[in-house]
């Protein structure tokens, strides 16, 4: 067994070791994916895929980590911890559930501190069938000019700007304008792509290896940045379905002390959202009954995680800034999305252990 806070890991490199040598300690076959650009430090970048329970499983529980790279110190902590946790291996193999563990969606964001894939893509926005006219965001366009300014920090007058927009429109409309996804802007916030990415790629791929025999799957992908510090929201990650949700609401929700929100009906933090990667799941697995969520863990509030996100674009596209600078900012990213703290990472392993209990429970009723 390994330690709540051992579980977790200071880089990407540090932590893609914890997760093989995790698979190799629970006699587990490794499948690794290759990046093609190397990380921060120069290490190899892979997508890292573990198999825990028969590959003709009819039972298969999904647990994914850094679809947000950066998000990945706090999702392959989860993955790490309980590849270790004899008891959770255990109930899993009883009801009969495969547990397919995908460490590192984005390797790329996850090691160079970015949300954004080396394509600059934000993953979660990328699922999109781009033969057809893609979403317009003239919210987003209509911010752009002040996202991105050519200085950083940005001046008084961008601050009373941005400032202008929420106090006009509201934060819900601030939120939803930036965050909701565009496909216009290539440098920008939130940009959803013009092809799929590498990762989208390389995860369907994953999906027709270990997803298509499986008569019922459920999905966990872990995520940080919204909502209040350690709490962890289950937000509803499937197409709008009515038994889909209610089988999520049903599993994840059933003792009152938590709930399954949706972004169909308003009551996730999250705003409504498109080209979410729950579409592969559909498309590469068709056979499943599906059922899944994102677990979006809080940290900082969230004008503060939209000011480091507008930071680490900015310094993406003004490679030459100070390094002092660059340094400062990177920083300002992981507080955004991590919280390095032994309490925060123990509620995170607990919640995410209750959902996964669940998740077998409800695979297995």
């Amino acid at each position: 067994m390994i330690g709540l806070v051992q579980a977790f890991s200071p880089s990407y490199a540090a932590a893609r070791v914890k997760f093989l040598e995790a698979a190799a300690t629970a006699g587990l076959p490794n499948e690794s994916h290759r990046h093609p650009l190397p990380g921060r430090d120069g290490e190899v970048l892979a997508m890292d895929v573990a198999l825990d329970g028969p590959a003709d499983a009819d039972k298969l529980l999904i647990v994914t980590s850094a679809c947000h790279g950066v998000e990945g110190y706090c999702g392959s902590g989860v993955q790490v911890f309980t590849l270790h946790d004899a008891e959770w291996r255990a109930k899993a193999k009883a009801r009969g559930v495969a547990v397919l563990y995908v460490h590192a969606l984005n390797p790329y964001g996850f090691s160079h501190v970015r949300r954004a894939t080396h394509e600059n893509v934000d993953l979660n926005r990328n699922f999109h069938d781009f033969s057809k006219p893609l979403p317009a965001n003239p919210g987003y366009r209509e911010l752009a000019p002040l996202l991105l300014p050519e200085q950083w920090p940005p001046s008084p007058e961008n601050a009373a700007a941005i400032g202008q927009f929420i106090a006009t429109r509201g934060m819900d409309a601030f939120q939803a304008a930036i965050s909701g996804g565009q496909h216009e802007f290539p440098n920008g916030l939130f940009f959803g792509g013009t092809a799929p990415t590498w990762s989208n790629q390389t995860f369907r791929r994953v999906l027709q290896t270990h997803g298509q025999k499986a008569r019922r799957i459920a999905w966990i992908d872990i995520h940080t940045g919204l909502g209040p510090n350690g709490v962890g929201e289950r937000i509803f990650a499937c197409k709008d379905d009515a038994a889909a949700l209610a089988r999520a609401r049903a599993w994840w929700g059933s003792d009152g002390a938590s709930h399954v929100t949706s972004i169909y009906d308003g009551s996730s933090t999250s705003a409504f959202l498109t080209g979410l990667m729950w579409a592969a799941l559909y498309e590469e697995c068709p056979q499943a009954e599906y059922t899944g969520i994102a677990m979006e863990y809080g940290t900082v509030p969230m004008l503060d995680v939209m000011h480091a996100m507008r930071a680490e674009h900015w310094l993406n596209v003004h490679r030459d800034a100070p390094p002092e600078l660059a340094r400062q900012i990177k920083q300002q990213m992981m507080d955004a999305f991590y919280t390095d703290t032994d309490a925060w990472k123990g509620q995170i392993i607990s919640q995410a252990r209750q959902a996964m209990f669940r998740a077998v429970d409800g695979l297995s009723s």
